[in-house]
């Protein structure tokens, strides 16, 4: 039975190709916009959900665990707020990479002890933030956390906004920050 199992599946590849092995093949990089936690307008969108690339509303019932990024106002300064400081339990993880470019951040760090799980992280233009996406259904519906990588591309600390670049490898757990070819 065993070596029938091997013979049928050594028979689904083609050209040296095996059909079981997934490739992130397209960049998808979009902009996303949202608002400080402490803007007026509570029907504004807050947060930022990276598996399903949405962003979300905080102050929506059920929308607990299911993001991965707040914007808040803190001492005066725009902060990016993981769910772990606000004590919700998240695989959500962020690794700010001050004075790269967006493009070349090729690869999410293997090390987790370099990602920050439970601090506020001040909004910069001049960071990428490599980031580790809390545990939420890939392409195929498998719960898996996801890598990518933001950048802000426009701050408004009067409007108490930030727009910010981003893409995400939709392969779980693959680290790779570019589609490969």
């Amino acid at each position: 039975m065993a070596a029938l199992f091997f013979a049928s599946a050594s028979g689904l590849t083609g050209c040296g190709e095996n059909i079981f092995e997934v490739k992130w093949t397209e960049a998808r990089v979009d902009t996303a916009l949202v608002y400080s936690l402490a803007h007026p307008d509570l029907n504004v969108f807050s947060g930022f959900d990276f598996v399903r690339r949405l962003p979300i509303r905080a102050q929506a019932a059920g929308v607990t665990g299911q993001w991965d990024l707040l914007l808040d106002t803190q001492g005066g300064q725009l902060v990016f707020l993981p769910p772990g400081a606000l004590d919700i339990e998240s695989a959500t993880l962020v690794f700010p990479m001050p004075g790269a470019a967006f493009d070349d951040v090729l690869r999410a760090p293997k090390d987790t002890t370099l990602y920050t799980r439970d601090l506020p992280l001040p909004v910069d233009m001049g960071t990428v933030y490599v980031l580790r996406t809390h545990r939420g259904p890939n392409r195929f519906g498998l719960l898996c956390s996801l890598y990518g990588k933001f950048q802000p591309v426009a701050i408004d600390p009067a409007r108490e906004t930030v727009r910010f670049a981003y893409d995400v490898n939709r392969i779980c757990d693959d680290r790779a920050l570019v589609p490969e070819g």
